[in-house]
């Protein structure tokens, strides 16, 4: 039986989205041994103030984490703009294990570069400065000595401003710039690139120095999970109901 990777992402699993969140723990139920790796790819959660936060659903995912990681799937955990607090605390709780933004792994034998995704984004530049102060570790460490009740208010905030930044961009600005997604290619000397984040699942052909690369976007859990299934005879999109 052919052995399956998964890659999935922006799951956004908060309190207001209990259906999301009872699909995850379904589908990470329903995972066995023919599953060797699960990647997620960014904005499991739509916000984390902290790994001592508890409000709901963030206990009950750490917990259906370990017992998938107790019975022996890798899974691997890379942040989004929405989770990028995740600490070593989950990492310790749940086994997952930690990647760094830009990551390569060897898929069936092809070099392939995992992503969340908002790095490729440079035309939206108000974002991306907001992302290089974010993931200062002076400004995280301050942030994460704030307490907690101060911290869910601050994130409330974040999100709410976020919304109504979107409203106020262009779908183009908010998506991958071209240029960038070619030099991401070629520093990587890759010709496969899995993301998320956009929000616009769809398999994408670039050429890059001569050759043609594969860019796969991942789908935003909206009304139903997407999950990116990949052997070694090729890939398939699982829709989760």
């Amino acid at each position: 039986m052919s052995q399956h990777v998964h890659f999935i992402s922006d799951l956004h699993l908060s309190q207001d989205r209990p259906q999301t969140t009872q699909r995850f723990v379904d589908y990470l139920e329903s995972l066995d041994a023919n599953v060797s790796d699960l990647y997620i790819l960014g904005d499991l959660f739509d916000s984390w103030v902290g790994d001592d936060d508890p409000t709901p659903p963030n206990q009950l995912i750490k917990d259906t984490l370990k017992k998938l990681t107790d019975l022996g799937v890798h899974v691997h955990f890379l942040a989004g703009n929405r989770d990028f607090l995740v600490g070593q605390q989950f990492f310790d709780d749940t086994q997952v294990q930690c990647l760094e933004d830009e990551h390569i792994i060897d898929l069936f034998g092809t070099k392939t570069l995992l992503m969340h995704g908002d790095l490729l984004c440079t035309d939206d530049t108000e974002y991306q400065q907001f992302r290089q102060l974010t993931h200062n570790p002076a400004w995280q460490q301050a942030a994460l000595a704030k307490p907690l009740a101060e911290r869910l208010a601050l994130a409330q905030h974040y999100r709410q401003q976020s919304h109504l930044n979107k409203q106020g961009k262009s779908s183009e600005i908010m998506d991958v710039n071209e240029a960038t997604v070619l030099n991401t290619f070629d520093k990587h000397q890759t010709l496969r690139l899995i993301h998320g984040h956009t929000h616009r699942p769809k398999r994408h052909i670039h050429a890059v120095n001569g050759d043609d690369a594969e860019r796969f976007v991942l789908a935003e859990w909206v009304d139903k999970g997407s999950v990116l299934d990949w052997t070694a005879e090729g890939y398939n999109t699982i829709e989760l109901s």
